[in-house]
């Protein structure tokens, strides 16, 4: 239990913080092009995913390898088995550490936003922007839709693709899985600036939709898990083109005043539906299907949001002298 919740903070900041510092650094900062940001991304996902796949292929390799035992006769505490791909997230972390404390520089903010207000006035001009900003709303209920019926899927598939004949080996599966999702970030740094954003959120829901249809007729049935499977890799292909196309399009639209704050926002209701989804004691195949119904709403609301005019609104939004720049933002 003391491991979610230190997971909570840690998931908390790293689906917001990130994306934060690379948007800040690249439209505040360095002032890059917009075309340019849509490649950032696609990369950042690019190599997540390619680390990811080596993760999966090295974890399998490792459990297979080295005997699940305890470390003493009698003891509680064991090693090797599937205790070894946790052992082994110890180390990534540290590296990840190691190259933070090395190469990455601090984002202090601009001197202007240095008088800046606090947490509170932070989260009361996020309300502020979801009361008088309609797209507020709408990626709020995108984000939790979506990467809530994702993390549903996360706690399904093992059960879906278990079988009676051959044990599944997960961490191949999980590269396979990252491989799609590889190929997903890959069509959106192919795609750059010919086809915006939103276009391609309505394409992925559209067919992700239809792969939680399929897989709520094949889940469970062991006579069709390669369908489910083949089913499963067009979700994460989904995933794929998800993540790098909503961070593009929320750049776009969140101001940075309040970047990080509304990021995290949007995790409450998205936690929200994950623990409904978990707790409400229903089927597998109930559960796919409330994915599929999921994703139609997030269809609904991409085609609901209004044009992005972040770059108007943030200008107007600069403090008088004086002011500080969430004082400005909450006025507006």
């Amino acid at each position: 239990m003391f491991g979610r919740i230190t997971g909570g903070i840690a998931t908390s900041i790293l689906f917001s913080c990130f994306e934060c510092w690379l948007v800040s650094e690249h439209c505040s900062r360095h002032k890059f092009s917009d075309g340019l940001l849509y490649y950032m991304f696609g990369l950042m996902f690019q190599s997540m995913y390619l680390v990811a796949i080596t993760s999966g292929l090295v974890a399998q390799a490792v459990a297979d390898t080295f005997a699940f035992h305890p470390i003493s006769e009698g003891s509680s505490f064991f090693l090797g088995g599937y205790t070894c791909p946790f052992d082994l997230a110890i180390i990534a972390l540290i590296i990840g550490m190691i190259l933070m404390s090395l190469f990455w520089n601090e984002n202090y903010g601009s001197n202007e936003s240095s008088d800046s207000g606090g947490m509170i006035d932070n989260l009361s001009a996020a309300v502020k922007l979801f009361q008088t900003d309609p797209n507020m709303v709408l990626l709020a209920v995108i984000v939790s839709c979506f990467e809530g019926s994702m993390f549903a899927f996360v706690f399904n598939w093992t059960p879906a693709l278990a079988s009676k004949e051959v044990p599944p080996p997960f961490g191949l599966i999980f590269a396979i899985f990252m491989m799609a999702c590889m190929c997903g970030a890959s069509v959106h740094t192919m795609v750059g600036n010919s086809v915006k954003p939103s276009m391609r959120l309505i394409v992925t829901f559209a067919i992700g939709i239809a792969s939680f249809g399929i897989i709520s007729r094949a889940a469970g049935d062991q006579n069709f898990l390669r369908t489910c499977f083949m089913a499963f890799l067009v979700f994460e292909f989904c995933c794929g083109l998800y993540f790098p196309s909503i961070g593009v399009l929320k750049s776009e639209i969140v101001p940075e005043n309040v970047r990080t704050t509304m990021y995290n926002i949007y995790r409450i209701p998205l936690n929200a539906v994950v623990v409904v989804l978990l707790l409400s004691n229903i089927s597998m195949i109930t559960c796919f299907m409330s994915c599929g119904v999921l994703l139609t709403f997030a269809l609904v609301s991409v085609f609901s949001i209004r044009s992005p005019k972040v770059k108007q609104d943030t200008s107007a939004l600069r403090p008088l002298e004086g002011e500080s720049e969430t004082q400005a933002l909450v006025g507006k």
